[in-house]
């Protein structure tokens, strides 16, 4: 079983950086551009990243460049809890502790950037 990010720094400053580079074919498959909001618990654990899946190659950066597509907003905790339940999404989602805005439909397709990001 493949570990998981510590928190959400070391999944966008790290691991889906190294995703992108290893797989540019699938991320394009992609053809989004994602902005992640996530809410820090204090501990300086959030941030804000955008992640281009439309760019050649795909890139993620810290910051939000303004032209996402598809924005997703979680705080910190609730997003661990997506790392390790890939299905908590929804449930979060209809709880009003995940935001999407933006395409609806490109937030489905999240699982398939996650899963480039996954160590080996």
């Amino acid at each position: 079983m493949a570990t998981l990010p510590k928190d959400a720094q070391e999944l966008f400053d790290n691991l889906v950086p190294e995703g992108l580079k290893q797989h540019p074919d699938k991320a394009r498959e992609l053809n989004a551009i994602y902005c992640f909001k996530i809410a820090g618990d204090g501990s300086g654990q959030g941030g804000e990243w955008t992640v281009d899946c439309t760019a050649n190659p795909p890139t993620c950066i810290r910051g939000n460049s303004g032209n996402a597509q598809c924005t997703v907003e979680v705080s910190n905790e609730d997003f661990n809890t997506m790392l390790g339940d890939p299905n908590a999404g929804m449930q979060l989602y209809f709880q009003g502790k995940l935001r999407v805005s933006g395409d609806p439909m490109l937030a489905m397709k999240l699982q398939q950037l996650f899963e480039l990001a996954r160590p080996a």
